[in-house]
């Protein structure tokens, strides 16, 4: 019973905010098989792989050092945020590489390496929640660490990782070679120093003042994250419009059409209705492209052709064009 309520514990959570963050991209959805790719990515291959290896160098520490608190410290503060964050980052590039035309926007790599690493914390806080909660404490410790776990730290791995996913952004947007290198190694660095800095918070400081001073810099730090993705979401919101409008004109839909798009109220409400009559499918379908489009032609005027970019807006549009007259509006 302790091992299934410490797999629940674990990972329910954790799939619930994935299930968030999957909500917040408003307006061009990442498909679900590669976010279902990237969670099982860290629950498995990262974390299995950060366990061992962070094991091996720890045990390397100690038969150096013969000091228990200088390994905690080291695996803790040095050790274990460089390969976890970059265990974590390789699915993030394995998207960028295999799935660019998926990566279109800085939210769009701030949900890839979020939901990765929400996989890989997934593995990491069942282990916890066991051996350190129920195999000490028993029940009770096994609550404790359920509430340190998912409540006061849950978000933790989302927040380190997403750094890692914004620079793998910049790099898609941009056409600036040294920026295109530098972005992603620095948000690997920054990922690797917050990570360093909530584990030495928790290594050097003990008891509740530890738990109070790691939960005010952490929950600091996420809000921080916060206000950056709903900057990502209005900046999103804006290129939609700027984008879209003059499809108007070439009649790829209407001005209704238009105006639903540029608004994820209005586009929740319109699948709503349409699915009510039987035409959630092709409304989904087509507010979709139309985010897809907008996209494609915002990639096409910061970057350039690229690879196809002005044939993908001509069958997007196109696309668009079949599925207007059969799509709802709100």
């Amino acid at each position: 019973m302790p091992i299934i309520l410490s797999l629940l514990f674990g990972y329910l959570p954790m799939l619930l905010y994935a299930g968030f963050i999957y909500w917040l991209d408003r307006y061009e959805k990442e498909p679900r098989i590669l976010l279902g790719a990237v969670f099982i990515w860290g629950a498995v291959f990262a974390a299995g792989a950060a366990y061992f290896i962070n094991t091996i160098f720890g045990i390397g520490v100690f038969l150096i050092t013969g000091s228990e608190t200088a390994t905690e410290i080291s695996t803790g503060s040095i050790i274990a945020p460089v390969v976890e964050e970059s265990l974590k980052g390789l699915a993030v590039l394995a998207i960028f590489l295999t799935f660019k035309h998926e990566f279109d926007s800085y939210l769009d790599g701030v949900i890839y390496a979020a939901v990765t690493a929400l996989g890989f914390a997934a593995t990491e806080n069942t282990i916890y929640i066991y051996e350190r909660g129920y195999l000490e404490s028993g029940y009770a410790g096994l609550l404790w660490l359920v509430f340190i776990r998912v409540i006061l730290v849950g978000w933790q791995h989302p927040f380190y990782t997403a750094f890692i996913g914004i620079g793998f952004a910049v790099t898609r947007l941009s056409t600036n070679t040294f920026l295109k290198i530098a972005a992603p190694i620095s948000g690997l660095f920054i990922a690797i120093i917050t990570h360093s800095i909530h584990n030495t918070i928790a290594g050097v400081i003990r008891g509740i003042s530890g738990l109070i001073i790691g939960a005010i810099v952490d929950w600091s730090g996420w809000l921080f994250m916060l206000f950056f993705i709903i900057w990502a979401i209005y900046r999103e919101k804006k290129m939609m419009k700027m984008m879209l409008i003059d499809e108007i004109d070439k009649g790829t839909f209407s001005f209704s059409q238009y105006k639903t798009a540029c608004s994820s109220i209005s586009q929740f409400m319109a699948r709503l209705q349409s699915a009510m009559i039987g035409k959630f499918k092709v409304t989904n379908h087509f507010y979709q492209t139309c985010a897809e489009l907008a996209h494609k032609k915002f990639q096409y005027m910061k970057i350039g052709h690229e690879k196809g970019n002005e044939e993908i807006i001509v069958i997007l549009r196109n696309t668009l064009r079949e599925l207007s007259p059969h799509a709802i509006t709100f």
